[in-house]
């Protein structure tokens, strides 16, 4: 027991150090052509509390994802995003910050897939989990996933091609036939009280907060974005016909934005110098 207890707290902050670590390459990396310095990584994570170990390890763990690729320039090493990294940070950039960015109308449309994985394919299963999850689709049920928006119709089939599950999958989209009480199946199907709680601690933290220093600046950014991302993973961003009350992620959506803009110059500058500094090094 004491092994494993001492296990946990490193594969958290392993797990930690590479979430931070994405954030800072698709943030910061990604615009200025995906080419970065180790000693440049090294100083961001250090600024935001990762250790130099956990960083290069990190750094480690994402090559071997074959999401970064080393070149060495004498006694210095350069880091580039891969074509899958590239990819890979580009989407989840596309769904941050276009995720709740505007209001948009329903048709009354749903779309509902089944997907049969048996238990024994369980990495299968995890990434079918993890892909429809990123769409928004919530299971009420095991092997049935919903979601009250149609136009993910072709997102979907394209995760269900990619992981060679044509042959076990099917999908339709339409109108509820109004049988069976819809409160119930989104209950079922997403954690929304969990959802709720976790935007108003997002409201709680970051509204009104102001930075002094570039510093600063750069720190916050990355946690903003941090918390924030997690949220494309957990709320389906229902229509407003579907909630029976006021709900706060267009408010959080508001304060993220709102903090990400007056950040950024600020964050970049103190990227860009801490950038200057890791290449003068020899």
């Amino acid at each position: 027991m004491p092994a494993e207890s001492a296990e946990r707290p490193r594969e958290k902050a392993s797990a930690s150090a590479r979430s931070t670590l994405l954030t800072v390459l698709g943030e910061f990396v990604l615009p200025r052509g995906g080419q970065v310095w180790t000693r440049t990584l090294v100083a961001a994570l250090g600024a935001l509390g990762v250790e130099e170990k956990s960083a290069r390890q990190a750094l480690a763990r994402t090559a071997a994802e074959e999401l970064l690729e080393s070149e060495r320039h004498g006694r210095k090493v350069r880091w580039r995003l891969t074509e899958a990294g590239d990819r890979l940070l580009r989407e989840g950039t596309e769904r941050i910050y276009g995720f709740m960015r505007a209001p948009h109308q329903w048709d009354g449309r749903w779309l509902v897939l089944t997907a049969g994985v048996p238990e024994t394919q369980r990495q299968l299963r995890h990434r079918l989990r993890t892909k429809l999850t990123w769409l928004g689709l919530g299971s009420p049920s095991p092997a049935l996933w919903v979601i009250p928006d149609a136009s993910k119709e072709a997102a979907v089939g394209e995760v269900i091609r990619e992981l060679d599950l044509t042959d076990r999958a099917y999908a339709w989209t339409g109108p509820s036939a109004g049988i069976g009480d819809t409160a119930k199946l989104i209950s079922a199907a997403w954690d929304l009280d969990d959802v709720e709680k976790r935007y108003l601690s997002f409201i709680e933290r970051f509204e009104g907060r102001a930075v002094a220093s570039d510093r600063e600046a750069f720190v916050n950014q990355v946690l903003l974005i941090q918390e924030w991302r997690r949220f494309p993973f957990l709320d389906p961003d229902l229509p407003a016909e579907l909630l029976d009350h006021a709900w706060p992620g267009p408010r959080a959506a508001a304060v993220f934005h709102d903090l990400h803009n007056r950040w950024h110059r600020r964050a970049q500058a103190e990227w860009d110098l801490m950038d200057e500094e890791a290449a003068a090094r020899h």
